[in-house]
């Protein structure tokens, strides 16, 4: 079979232009799309992350305290008593932050005493006994706290307990050699020499910080906050959140007119909220890739339909000299793949370009190689999709019709 490439190739370079102005849109076209697709991968890849906590059924308020009648301890007493025996209400319990809500407490944990000793980072959770269930953890190896174990953190002192329960990430980062089971039972150093003993490792929590590298680094502290501002996460049994929220809300505030209930969320909401900037890039570049591909198309679309018309009485020739329909579309073809053939190679060492670049500035991960001939493909596909119709066209055009002088 003739491909007829010399002919077609001298036949693309007496008309550079518009065959340049198509690779390079083909290549621009890929350098974007390719490196789109793959951040848009990347950001469903977080935006799928499980924080490790019931979110469907869980939502958080905030307690703040006013006046001198308020007492801290007795409010918090109360308020979790009350809170576990409503019906609906799986179990609740005071903490200071709520994950991948964006804001917490972190502090550094050391295998060795001493300032010279570098710590891990880890995000810091005040609980108590009824925490695992509240936050729908599972304990992996160890015990859970006591009621024995809670201690009341006073906001002047600071003092830490003697016990924490850690997250398996957070074991595998303190002790990378061991198995997390082993974990159980070693001593850690807050404040660079203050002991904390690790009684239980749990399974996942997420951090507050959702762009934060150490996402899963989390321990629990088996402290009350004598603070006059702090949190309830409260779990509910499946279908009850909505009735319960509002419910609930009343039911605090009423309770004691020397505090304000404010900021109640669900953690539905809140991850909503939190990954908001996620999901508008994901749509955006959507939306852009779109874009690029329709424009993409309608220049070649545009530039086949062109040469076309341009070259109607060369067609006509040809189909009068016994070319077939075939031979007639197959030159548009071949003619198209050859100008996409060049943007796509063009467009590739783009896309390694680009995403060099990303990764420089922002910190981006580097492209997967395989994005790059997914990409040509596509690009490739697209074009002999988009030159179908007019090289079609072409090759309907009569001999008889073609050959008039105009």
């Amino acid at each position: 079979m003739n491909w007829e490439i010399g002919p077609i190739f001298r036949a693309v370079m007496r008309n550079k232009v518009g065959a340049v102005l198509i690779a390079l849109q083909v290549a621009v076209t890929m350098t974007i799309i390719v490196n789109a697709i793959f951040i848009i991968n990347e950001r469903k890849e977080l935006l799928a992350r499980e924080s490790g906590i019931d979110e469907a059924n869980t939502f958080y308020l905030s307690s703040s305290g006013f006046g001198d009648n308020y007492n801290a301890q007795v409010t918090v007493e109360e308020d979790l008593a009350n809170l576990r025996q409503i019906p609906g209400v799986i179990n609740a319990t005071q903490t200071n932050a709520i994950p991948i809500s964006g804001g917490g407490w972190s502090m550094g944990l050391k295998t060795e005493p001493g300032v010279e000793n570098e710590g891990v980072g880890v995000a810091v959770y005040f609980t108590d006994q009824h925490g695992l269930q509240t936050y729908d953890v599972e304990l992996l190896a160890g015990r859970n706290f006591t009621d024995a174990d809670i201690t009341w953190r006073d906001p002047v002192k600071g003092d830490w307990p003697q016990m924490t329960i850690l997250t398996q990430a957070m074991a595998k980062d303190l002790f990378p050699d061991l198995p997390y089971q082993d974990v159980v039972g070693k001593t850690v150093f807050i404040n660079d020499d203050e002991p904390i003993q690790i009684i239980g490792i749990i399974d996942k929590l997420h951090a507050p910080w959702i762009g934060w590298d150490g996402l899963e680094r989390v321990m629990l502290v088996p402290q009350h906050l004598l603070f006059d501002s702090y949190r309830y996460l409260i779990r509910t049994e499946p279908g009850q959140l909505d009735r319960l929220m509002p419910e609930i809300e009343a039911l605090l505030a009423d309770s004691n007119r020397n505090r304000i209930i404010r900021n109640m969320n669900s953690m539905t909401d809140t991850r909503e909220r939190t990954y908001r900037g996620h999901s508008a890039m994901v749509s955006m570049l959507t939306i852009i890739i779109v874009v690029l591909t329709i424009v993409t198309a309608l220049g070649i679309v545009g530039l086949v339909s062109f040469s076309v018309n341009r070259r109607r009485k060369q067609i006509g020739t040809r189909r009068a000299l016994g070319a077939t329909r075939f031979a007639v579309m197959r030159y548009f073809l071949v003619e198209n793949f050859m100008i996409t053939s060049v943007g796509v190679l063009l467009g590739a060492a783009m896309t390694v370009g680009l995403n060099i670049w990303l990764v420089n500035s922002f910190e981006m991960q580097r492209i997967d190689w395989y994005y790059i001939p997914i990409g040509m493909l596509c690009l490739w596909l697209i074009g002999l999709l988009a030159v179908y119709g007019p090289a079609r066209k072409a090759a309907s055009i009569p001999p008889a019709l073609a050959t008039r002088t105009v």
